[in-house]
């Protein structure tokens, strides 16, 4: 599939769209195999415990299902989630960022469907595993 949005698009694109939380997410690498993405781990994401929270890693997941899906439409933002299913699998590592690979599984004309890890930044191990389906807008929305 063709890369239509590079990352330094994406980022601008969540910039201007998401000003409320594009400062929480980088996007790092976009090719034709998928997009990496990291969430900036700040306190804010934190659950007691000193861990990043589960709504901190359906975030990331979510934002980067969304960019992948975008690095291949153009900057709709009008596309959105549809579903979604995370596994969380282990704790992160605390006090690094989180690593997401994200990759687009299927691309049709009203859905896309990704695939998303999520890794402690400096570990193979992966944290969490989410599946996700968008809604793509029809031309001219």
């Amino acid at each position: 599939m063709t890369v239509v949005m590079n990352a330094q698009d994406l980022q601008a694109f969540m910039r201007e769209v998401f000003q409320q939380m594009a400062d929480d997410f980088a996007v790092d690498h976009v090719d034709e195999e998928g997009v990496t993405m990291r969430l900036l781990t700040a306190e804010r994401h934190l659950r007691p415990g000193g861990t990043v929270s589960g709504p901190a890693m359906f975030g990331l997941a979510d934002v980067t299902a969304y960019l992948v899906t975008l690095s291949r439409i153009g900057p709709k933002a009008l596309a959105v989630t549809t579903n979604c299913s995370i596994d969380f699998m282990r704790k992160p590592v605390a006090g690094v960022d989180l690593v997401a690979k994200g990759r687009l599984l299927k691309l049709g004309k009203q859905l896309s469907v990704s695939d998303v890890l999520i890794y402690s930044e400096g570990s193979d191990k992966v944290v969490a595993r989410a599946s996700l389906t968008y809604a793509i807008p029809p031309s001219g929305v």
